[in-house]
């Protein structure tokens, strides 16, 4: 299966992936170029560090399930549990280069679009950062926590459209104090949605 595996595997491996979510017969839908993979109770910047709790459970399996927390008051961040059912690990969806719905996006992030029409600028304002995606795409812990995300009846899947990024740059995690020198984090090279202000290179 093939989030059964290390979180680090995964998450280079999610990169060109689509997350798609089905609303009321509308599509919204993006495609991965940002993660960041947590390896469990090893990993002293994973959620999982302190052991098994009711929060984190969906991180200690079964693989393929989304993993919804709520942060700094206002912002729900989604990641997906990776390797056997017991063992915990994940990984953070941290960008998304908008393919469909992107109307839709704008209205539920509240961002302005041009006359009907998106430019770059408002285009990265959607989905570029875990907690802009989670908001464009309706993500919550309420509604979507534990849903797994191979299930061709779920409303929020992860799905595979064959394409495969040219480059791929690994660098430190973001916004954590812990375990904070590890290149855990993956992108796609020069992908213009990738979050923060540097465009990392191969």
């Amino acid at each position: 299966m093939f989030f059964n595996r290390d979180p680090r595997v995964v998450a280079r491996e999610l990169l060109g992936k689509m997350l798609v979510r089905r609303d009321r017969g509308r599509l919204i839908a993006g495609r991965l170029v940002e993660t960041e993979a947590y390896l469990g109770t090893d990993d002293p910047a994973a959620h999982s560090a302190a052991g098994r709790t009711a929060r984190n459970d969906v991180l200690f399996g079964p693989p393929g399930h989304a993993y919804v927390y709520f942060i700094y008051g206002n912002h729900y961040l989604f990641n997906v549990s990776c390797l056997p059912d017991g063992s915990a690990g994940g990984v953070l969806i941290r960008a998304l280069e908008p393919t469909a719905g992107i109307e839709q996006m704008a209205r539920s992030r509240g961002v302005q679009l041009d006359h009907g029409k998106a430019t770059l600028k408002t285009l990265r304002l959607l989905t570029s950062g875990p907690g802009r995606l989670s908001e464009a795409l309706g993500i919550t812990r309420q509604r979507d926590n534990g849903k797994d995300l191979l299930d061709a009846t779920s409303d929020l899947q992860i799905v595979d459209d064959t394409f495969g990024p040219a480059k791929i740059a690994a660098t430190p995690r973001i916004g954590i104090t812990k375990a904070a020198d590890h290149l855990y984090r993956y992108v796609i090279a020069e992908n213009k949605f990738v979050s923060g202000r540097k465009v990392p290179k191969p």
